[in-house]
């Protein structure tokens, strides 16, 4: 049996527009680690420094993440944290003009700035057994999709 399977879908007679694509997640932490990254306690170093690096690097290294996403060339990339309790938020805004979405671009930098910040101050979040019962990254989500005319 033959069986043909598309690698990369081909874009090749699409038109180029503006695209840009916000997405955001959350990483639930202890009080204790909230505490250390608001005083740049952390022994790893600045947390949210570190992890807007992160992101940035994942943003533009989707294509070696994500087998079908095409390389795309990024005209912008905007990183923000924020805190909701004892949640740390991170939102990336991406911006291109091309022929394709760039949402996976910034699922790809939420994703990757919060596993950097997790990664920071996984001692931290430790319990006695070194398990994570209370710490997790969730609802990572794309939030805006814009495609120009």
């Amino acid at each position: 049996m033959d069986k043909e399977i598309e690698g990369i879908v081909e874009i090749g007679a699409k038109a180029v527009v503006e695209r840009r694509a916000t997405a955001t997640g959350v990483l639930n932490l202890s009080a204790a680690s909230v505490e250390a990254i608001q005083n740049k306690m952390v022994k790893k170093g600045d947390v949210l420094e570190a992890s807007t690096i992160a992101a940035i690097q994942a943003v533009k290294e989707t294509p070696r993440i994500v087998p079908h996403c095409h390389p795309i060339p990024l005209e912008g990339c905007k990183i923000k944290w924020s805190w909701e309790g004892h949640a740390l938020r991170c939102t990336v805004h991406v911006s291109a003009h091309y022929k394709t979405g760039i949402e996976m671009e910034a699922l790809t930098g939420v994703a990757a700035g919060l596993l950097c910040a997790l990664d920071m101050v996984k001692s931290l979040e430790k319990d006695e057994d070194g398990q994570y019962p209370n710490t997790s990254i969730s609802n990572i989500t794309v939030v805006e999709k814009f495609k120009g005319q």
